[in-house]
């Protein structure tokens, strides 16, 4: 018989105790970062990517007891389907942050806890610092300390726990509350790989949704009393062992628990694509601006790649030249293509227009890959490596060093204000420039908010007919 509790009693002690005063500064700077990043990244999807639009039909067509705002479209939904609204479009540009270790968590915790906050109201910014916080690192010492074979979609199938405890965490939930919520969420929890790696589905950009919305739904199944799973994660046949054939490694899930926050680390995108390729993308950047290469002079690419990148770039031909704009984001090759030719990236790069620009697919016919297995991902992914080759006969190698954004070229709080200006002039709806200086400058202060849905509340217009 075992004779510790359950993993799941562990984390939900440590969420519903968790404090704003226990949180070290960069853990409640990290995030603060990933609320305004988020927040940045949803506006910003509302008026680019049309896939979501459908799904916030559906949540419009759904009614409800108007609880919880819909970013960037408006009006108030319940709060179930306002987290699946902001949470599909949270991630769909492949915008928002990441962790060290390259999956995404803040898209699936941020919309949870505003949509609990709101539907509860008086949750002040300090609580809502401390949710988003706790969530983080239950999330990192997760992603760390299992035996991932790229089989589940790590950022859903683990975001819905963390999702689930920041949730409970902002309703106020105790420890056993949220121990039930977390064994609830067992039934929403699910996204494997293929959703990710395959081609043609819109479900790679807005997984989020789900997990935020499961979150949701466990945590106020819980509240009214629905019990969990006692041995959720380390029962016999429990998460650990029915996910990774019983491949994770307890102590060092507990190490440092209070003290030490992973959310820490979490890094924040500067390019709006998957950020597996960034470190090609950078390395390319390189080679182009440092020796002023025109992509005319250029007869071969090299792309060094391990086995995820490779994810990215089979079928070949496909990936140089994607079909829809979810897949252009994961398309290393087209994706390298877009870095050499603008020397950089922007969210305007991921038009129908831009899919079909002839200067970035004739780049990439020019791209070719180097099976490298010192590059295959297990933790942390090695940096990328390009060689690039001109007619003339010169040839440089870069691997891809400081990528905006990253932890030796961090984005600063200037840095996200930015983005989030920058997200919020694409909306669906076009706030007015005091209004988005004045969510960015409340973001800043959050701590001192008496109701942090202040924030959502402003990027929320009126109702639209149904």
């Amino acid at each position: 018989m075992p004779t510790e509790p359950d993993l799941v009693h562990v984390f939900a002690r440590h969420a519903a105790e968790l404090s704003y005063d226990a949180l070290p500064t960069v853990a409640r700077e990290a995030a603060k970062k990933s609320v305004l990043d988020t927040l940045g990244v949803i506006l910003a999807a509302s008026g680019m990517e049309p896939a979501v639009r459908g799904v916030v039909e559906i949540v419009e067509e759904g009614g409800g007891k108007p609880e919880c705002s819909v970013i960037g479209f408006g009006g108030r939904r319940p709060a179930m389907m306002a987290a699946l609204a902001n949470g599909a479009m949270a991630h769909c540009l492949d915008y928002d942050d990441q962790t060290p270790w390259g999956q995404h968590t803040a898209s699936s915790i941020v919309p949870a806890v505003f949509a609990v906050a709101e539907r509860r109201g008086g949750v002040s910014g300090k609580d809502l610092i401390a949710a988003v916080a706790v969530g983080q690192d239950i999330f990192g010492r997760l992603r760390c300390n299992v035996d991932w074979k790229k089989d589940w979609n790590l950022s859903t199938v683990l975001a819905v726990f963390a999702a689930t405890a920041s949730a409970g965490r902002t309703m106020g939930l105790s420890s056993r509350q949220v121990a039930h919520a977390m064994g609830i969420a067992t039934m929403q929890c699910s996204g494997i790989m293929e959703m990710v790696a395959g081609r043609g589905s819109d479900l790679r950009g807005m997984y989020a949704g789900f997990s935020a919305k499961g979150a949701v739904l466990a945590a106020l199944m819980a509240e009214k009393g629905i019990t969990g799973i006692d041995r959720m994660f380390e029962g016999q046949y429990g998460f650990m062992n029915t996910y990774f054939g019983g491949g994770f490694d307890r102590e060092s899930m507990v190490r440092d628990l209070g003290r030490d926050f992973l959310g820490s680390g979490t890094l924040y995108k500067r390019w709006p694509c998957v950020g597996t390729a960034h470190s090609h993308m950078k390395a390319a950047i390189d080679i182009v601006t440092k020796n002023d290469v025109h992509p005319d002079q250029i007869a071969e690419i090299r792309l060094h790649v391990g086995d995820y990148h490779e994810l990215m770039c089979q079928p070949l031909q496909e990936r140089r030249s994607p079909a829809t704009l979810a897949d252009a984001k994961f398309s290393l090759p087209f994706l390298v293509s877009i870095a050499i030719a603008r020397r950089g990236m922007s969210v305007s790069d991921f038009t129908e227009d831009g899919l079909h620009d002839r200067a970035v697919l004739e780049i990439a016919t020019k791209i070719s890959l180097v099976n490298d297995p010192t590059l295959n991902w297990k933790l942390e992914l090695p940096p990328g490596r390009v060689e690039i080759l001109t007619h003339d006969g010169r040839r440089w190698s870069e691997e891809g060093r400081s990528v905006p954004g990253n932890a030796d070229n961090p984005m600063g709080w200037d840095d996200i204000c930015s983005k989030f200006r920058e997200c919020a002039t694409i909306s669906v709806t076009r706030f007015a420039d005091e209004v988005v200086t004045r969510v960015a400058g409340l973001a800043g202060r959050l701590e001192e908010l008496s109701d942090a849905t202040d924030l959502v509340k402003l990027l929320s217009p009126p109702a639209r007919e149904a």
